[in-house]
């Protein structure tokens, strides 16, 4: 089954379903972290964060967004065509030799600052995790754009919760805290990959073989690079703040705002969900009917998402004290606030989907650079006065910004598409072949 013949309750399941999977692999993580840092100290679960996110950072750089590309390329029209699948293979394979041997340079010279508990030699071999890292996030991205969002569901929770297992053994074993973490990174990941590309094949990635192409490799990597532009955007308006913060007020005021940010996130878990399945869905569909699922979609989502506001604020009010003790009490206004701002994110999530969808993730990226300047033009102003609320406040502004500019492309598109264009004329900016009769010009708000 693809998206195509997914009905409106079909997606509602699987949004629920890519939800639990969201919620497992973050539960996982969770565990994973309380493990490290039980059996290690706290400078080890620093550099294991760290292992967890410049791996994957270098390798979809050097494969120049190929995860966030696959799922597009694979659920669009030209999906069928028998040199895709191929190229994928072959980019796959080249940039996670490429990214290796660069991150086999850069952690060595990362390793006097952010690395001093890692012998030289044992940090060389985290190079391993480019390539599983790569070769895991594009098998998912592959059974999403195959619409197969159960496998690709799978793999998301495989990817966090495999690392216990082998941390538990490595334990047992007796290793030393950095070398049983890195054996751990390195053995989960491979299992990762493994089951990835177990269920990338389930959907018949590799029986479809034709002559890898060099003009699809670029297509790949132009639309991948410039939706990477906004992944790393989005992380850099996440997490911007915390520099800032840390910069201006100290490390102890960050610590509250860090733990008020890290419970109001409890809200993006709905939203990736909605993105995670609407994005090769409207990949999918013909244009004007993406844009028609987008305005049936759309308001649902908002609701769906802001209906979770105050269940998560009260959670966070009951909740927070009892985990952190009255040191933390200052993180609950942060909290709450931060929590406001992403009310409308339901919203943002179709909207993004939609602009992915209809081959313009370099708009969505626009949205997100917007959403970054509000942040740190905020957070200059308010965090020497008011200090972690300060920060709240410019990040929950921050996101509304970035929502409002999301839904204004995306009725843009919206207007092109009704007036008889393609994706191609959004590509060009205008609406090739549009009808001279007027149109529907709704837009998709």
């Amino acid at each position: 089954m693809n998206f195509l013949e997914f009905k409106t309750g079909s997606v509602r399941r699987l949004i629920t379903t890519a939800f639990f999977a969201q919620a497992g692999a973050l539960l996982s993580l969770s565990l994973a972290s309380l493990l490290v840092a039980r059996a290690t100290s706290a400078a080890v679960v620093g550099e294991y964060a760290l292992l967890r996110v410049l791996p994957w950072l270098m390798a979809v750089v050097c494969s120049s967004g190929l995860p966030v590309a696959a799922a597009y390329f694979l659920a669009a029209p030209g999906r069928r065509d028998r040199r895709l699948r191929p190229t994928i293979t072959v980019m796959v394979v080249l940039a996670g030799v490429a990214g290796a041997a660069l991150w086999a340079v850069a952690a060595r010279l990362l390793h006097p600052v952010y690395f001093p508990s890692f012998s030289p030699g044992l940090l060389s071999l985290t190079s391993v995790l480019v390539i599983t890292q790569l070769v895991t996030v594009t098998a998912k991205a592959c059974c999403q754009g195959a619409g197969d969002i159960k496998a690709a569901n799978a793999v998301t929770v495989a990817e966090e919760l495999l690392f216990l297992p082998w941390y538990l053994a490595v334990l047992l074993l007796g290793l030393g805290h950095s070398r049983g973490v890195v054996v751990a990174l390195v053995g989960g990941g491979a299992s990762a990959s493994v089951l990835g590309v177990a269920l990338a094949a389930r959907t018949g990635f590799f029986r479809r073989g034709g002559r890898p192409s060099v003009a699809i490799a670029r297509r790949v990597a132009w639309y991948g690079a410039r939706g990477q532009t906004g992944n790393v955007l989005w992380l850099l308006n996440l997490r911007l703040d915390f520099l800032i913060l840390g910069a201006i007020a100290g490390p102890a005021t960050l610590g509250v705002y860090a733990i008020a940010s890290k419970f109001a996130e409890l809200m993006r878990l709905g939203p990736i969900a909605i993105n995670y399945v609407l994005y090769p869905r409207f990949s999918a569909l013909p244009a004007r009917e993406s844009v028609a699922d987008a305005r049936h979609l759309l308001p649902r989502a908002t609701l769906a998402v802001a209906t979770a506001a105050p269940v998560i604020a009260a959670a966070t009010v009951v909740v927070l004290p009892l985990l952190y003790g009255d040191a933390f009490d200052g993180a609950l206004v942060p909290a709450c606030i931060i929590i406001v701002g992403l009310i409308p994110e339901g919203a943002a999530a179709v909207s993004s989907a939609l602009l992915w969808g209809l081959g313009r993730p370099g708009a969505n990226s626009l949205a997100m650079a917007v959403g970054l300047v509000a942040t740190v033009v905020l957070d200059i102003l308010l965090i020497p006065h008011f200090g972690a609320t300060g920060a709240a406040i410019a990040s929950a502004t921050a996101y509304l910004v970035t929502t409002a500019v999301l839904l204004m492309v995306a009725a843009r598109a919206a207007h092109v598409i009704d007036a008889g264009g393609t994706r191609e004329s959004l590509l060009a900016g205008r609406a090739d072949q549009a009808p001279r009769t007027p149109a529907n010009v709704e837009s998709v708000v």
